[in-house]
């Protein structure tokens, strides 16, 4: 299994000046802003009181510059979010999960999910890959997960994830 991000997978090791310093690149590179409605979008979702699963499904609208919500959803499955997932297109999600942890507490964590599937565009991973970092800013997340593909995205995964959280 590779380590390897999807910015550095896109990113050529070498330029016409010498090795590239990617870690450097991909932290400060920004492709994209995020919509002032998006911002505000996740603030109300990361404090609501709610307790089912929820999702906000988000987009890079190409002709903006600007990562816009495609979609919200309320009591959704990892399963069933997957469902809602493109195949062959690069995705942002919010998720709010039930999380019953092994000694029993409930939490309700906010999880950043990244896919980004084997065969996209490189110049769509490449937008999507430079704007991560600011979304996952602006929304304040830091259980940041990416798939490669939407099978990976089931409960198991999504548990195994969290595990490391405690």
């Amino acid at each position: 299994v590779s380590t390897q991000s999807t910015w550095e997978a896109v990113v050529s090791t070498q330029s016409t000046w010498g090795p590239v310093d990617r870690t450097i690149m991909s932290d400060s590179l920004v492709v994209c802003e995020v919509d002032p409605e998006l911002t505000e979008k996740l603030r109300k979702f990361r404090f609501r009181k709610e307790t089912d699963n929820a999702a906000i499904i988000m987009k890079v609208d190409k002709d903006r510059q600007m990562v816009v919500l495609e979609e919200e959803f309320q009591n959704i499955s990892p399963e069933e979010l997957k469902m809602e997932l493109p195949e062959r297109q690069p995705r942002f999600v919010v998720y709010s999960y039930k999380y019953v942890h092994d000694d029993g507490r409930v939490s309700y964590p906010l999880c950043f999910i990244f896919s980004s599937p084997v065969g996209c565009k490189p110049e769509q991973q490449m937008m999507y890959a430079g704007s991560k970092n600011r979304l996952v800013q602006t929304a304040e997340l830091t259980k940041v997960f990416e798939i490669r593909t939407t099978d990976d995205l089931t409960e198991a995964w999504l548990q195994e994830k969290l595990s490391f959280f405690r």
